[in-house]
């Protein structure tokens, strides 16, 4: 619940900022003739990326077996892999609100409602593909309640968004997207791990040794499982988020080690060309 919480908010919150600076600015030159076109695309990006989810689903529940684990397993790879590049990028954008203006300038200025209504529309529409597959890699990994803590993560992002646009709430915006950056990769870890994790199940990756350590304890006389067992509630938190695992093989704790240390080189780069 917490991994999709985390993601869903994140992603709504970056098109909510991305529609305020644009409503900001038509708002300052006088051009609010234009929120329309703004509403139209926000809405079409919406309902583009609900079919999307659909059909993705359609297609994830259509797989059994070794399939099914191929699929989730790439699903997996390929969240990690989305997750990571949107913060890499990011951390680059330090001039994003004045990029967005000049971009709506040119098409206010040549009067292209259609160029403003791709600009706004593809940015929502991106939002919501990548959270489709960010909760697709999280519903393989977590047990239940993921559907409760994405429509939470979504509700929470519109209203904080409108509340920043509308002067009612300040934010450190750089400080926001630095913490849940930290959190989000290193829920990205969890996912390559479990990805690893899924396509050793399928007999495509080598697991090297079965299981490097063993900590999960035993089950309880009543069929419960204990708090730190992958699946008690302890350890099925730390599971979905982290990517924890009570029995892990030697790859998979490669992958995660491997992922982090890449990622971290990346991030001191990307800081270190930010500060230069």
């Amino acid at each position: 619940m917490i991994a999709s919480l985390i993601i869903t908010f994140r992603e709504t919150l970056e098109a909510a900022l991305v529609t305020g600076i644009v409503l900001s600015y038509l708002s300052r030159t006088r051009q609010t003739r234009y929120n329309r076109v703004v509403y139209a695309a926000v809405a079409s990006g919406v309902v583009a990326a609900v079919i999307g989810a659909f059909f993705f689903s359609r297609l994830a529940g259509g797989f059994t077996g070794q399939a099914e684990q191929l699929f989730e397993g790439i699903t997996m790879l390929l969240g990690a892999l989305l997750l990571s590049t949107m913060i890499l990028w990011m951390m680059r954008q330090r001039h994003l609100a004045q990029e967005l203006e000049a971009r709506v300038a040119t098409e206010v200025a040549e009067a292209h409602s259609w160029g403003l209504f791709s600009l706004v529309f593809l940015a929502v529409l991106r939002e919501g593909i990548e959270t489709v597959i960010f909760l697709g890699a999280v519903s393989a990994t977590a047990a239940s309640g993921g559907l409760v803590g994405a429509l939470i993560g979504i509700g929470v992002a519109i209203v904080l968004g409108y509340l920043i646009f509308v002067g009612a709430h300040k934010v450190n915006v750089k400080t926001f997207f630095n913490v849940t950056s930290l959190l989000l990769i290193l829920f990205a870890a969890g996912l390559v791990a479990h990805g690893v994790h899924e396509l050793q199940e399928a007999g495509v990756v080598p697991a090297l040794i079965e299981h490097v350590w063993d900590i999960n304890p035993p089950v309880n006389a009543d069929g419960g499982y204990p708090p730190l067992h992958e699946n008690g509630y302890i350890g099925s938190l730390l599971k979905s988020l982290l990517g924890y695992n009570g029995n892990p093989s030697l790859i998979e704790v490669l992958s995660y080690v491997a992922y982090l240390a890449v990622i971290a080189g990346l991030w001191r780069n990307v800081s270190g060309a930010r500060r230069a």
